[in-house]
């Protein structure tokens, strides 16, 4: 056993109490009442690496803050930039927490809190690996430097500029992100693809007011009725995309379905873990496909009219839906927001209006699979969990991967430790005891592997 690995071995208690400390805080990027807990906690997460030996400085943004930590010691070996984000998703509805979102709780060898997993957990994870390689042996064995956003969960919209405003300072050979997950427990695995995503709102206005329901319904159009069926036209019955020019760049699935095969995985088991009655999706697709490379389109949310106790016979006068769209190579997240504005203004009758609003996006993304990085991350992973880890494609969306790749020029190694049924963005939100730890092992082994000779 390496000095770094005992150090991670009998500091482990303590590097979980600090995690506790890092999840207490309610980091949530998209309410505006929580940017003082989001400086807060920029300001907790940059004591942090100082505490691991590395410089750390905080950025303002337009939105929130950058928190960049960095070393440069290693002179003549190879920079690795390491991303994550310290935002977190909201937590409503509170009522379905078997404990409190930001009082984290260990049951059963899993962390409960908002941001165990997405994505705190994993961000410290690699803090605490690089303090470990520190304390231990002095030094690290490559150049690092440490990215960490509190905008992820809204867009990244701001991270985008100050990596262009900072590409010469944040140059790297190699870029390691850990906000994914792995196909099954005891299962190491490395991120081959992401979809992208187009997520739009979608507002529906007809008469001045909300009306009853009997003396006008029948005269003037209902928008939540209008809603709904704009919300209809977007699949067939076979739950196939309807929106016109939809899968024009869609890659054919054949490219993909030997590889998908030999992932391990159970139907049955995926369908418990979401407590739905049977699995359903696009036709002709299996389960694994219609996650990782088919494109979708999802309603994520529906409010119009009256829904409190009881009884009230209104006819609203608004309705709104959320509406996402998860993009697959090589889909581009303008075209589709262009494809789908005009879907909506086809199916949208006279009498009322619709106005449709382009919330955020991101691009697609496929791993160029091979090379030291992914050598590196192979034996780093088997050397934690001691077997080979397997590839497997990721259904959620990490925008700012494309674009480290765009600027900076560099790969991208997406290796999380997440599992399946974790929560994330959910209520009751939880990360493996056993993947933090395997984790710290494994982030510290990488850097090893990547500063080898």
């Amino acid at each position: 056993m390496s000095r770094t690995d005992a150090y991670i071995d009998q500091n482990l208690p303590h590097f979980q109490e600090e995690l506790f400390e890092f999840l207490r805080i309610p980091s949530i990027s998209a309410k505006p009442e929580n940017k003082p807990d989001m400086l807060r906690t920029a300001e907790w997460l940059a004591g942090q690496i100082r505490g691991a030996g590395l410089e750390a400085s905080i950025h303002e943004t337009a939105g929130h803050p950058v928190v960049l930590g960095e070393w440069r010691g290693a002179p003549g070996k190879a920079t690795v930039l390491v991303y994550g984000h310290y935002d977190v998703q909201p937590a409503e509805p509170l009522e379905l927490w078997t404990s409190p979102p930001f009082e984290p709780e260990v049951r059963d060898g899993r962390i409960y809190a908002r941001g165990s997993v997405d994505d705190k957990g994993q961000l410290f994870m690699h803090v605490k690996a690089l303090q470990a390689r520190m304390e231990a042996e002095g030094r690290l064995p490559v150049n690092v430097v440490l990215v960490a956003e509190g905008e992820e969960e809204i867009g990244s919209d701001n991270l985008v500029p100050f990596l262009e405003q900072n590409a010469e300072r944040l140059k790297a050979d190699y870029v390691v992100v850990s906000d994914s997950g792995m196909v099954a427990p005891g299962v190491p695995t490395i991120g081959s693809s992401l979809r992208g995503l187009a997520y739009f709102q979608v507002d529906v206005d007809g008469p001045g007011s909300d009306l009853h329901s009997g003396s006008y319904g029948g005269g003037v159009l209902n928008p939540a009725t209008v809603l709904c069926r704009i919300i209809a036209s977007f699949h067939d019955e076979s739950w196939h995309a309807t929106i016109k020019g939809f899968y024009d760049q869609v890659r054919p699935v054949e490219e993909s379905r030997e590889a998908i095969s030999r992932v391990p995985w159970d139907d049955e088991h995926f369908r418990q873990e979401t407590g739905s009655p049977a699995l359903g999706g696009e036709k002709g697709f299996a389960t694994l496909e219609r996650i990782w490379v088919r494109p979708t389109v999802e309603v994520n949310g529906l409010l119009s009219g009256y829904t409190g106790e009881g009884s009230k016979t209104v006819l609203p006068s608004h309705a709104m839906a959320k509406v996402s769209c998860r993009l697959v190579p090589d889909q581009d997240p303008a075209l589709i927001q262009t494809l789908f504005v005009e879907h909506v203004k086809r199916m949208t009758p006279e009498g009322v209006t619709v106005k449709v609003t382009i919330m955020h996006g991101g691009k697609p993304w496929r791993a160029q699979l091979g090379g030291k990085l992914y050598e590196a991350a192979a034996g780093a992973l088997r050397a934690a969990w001691g077997r080979d880890p397997v590839y497997a494609g990721e259904g959620g969306s990490i925008p700012i991967v494309s674009d480290f790749e765009r600027v900076l020029g560099a790969p991208v190694l997406l290796m999380g430790f997440g599992l399946p049924g974790e929560n994330a963005h959910a209520p009751d939100e939880w990360f493996a005891l056993e993947n933090f730890e395997k984790g710290l092992h494994a982030s510290a082994s990488l850097l090893e592997q990547l500063g080898a000779e």
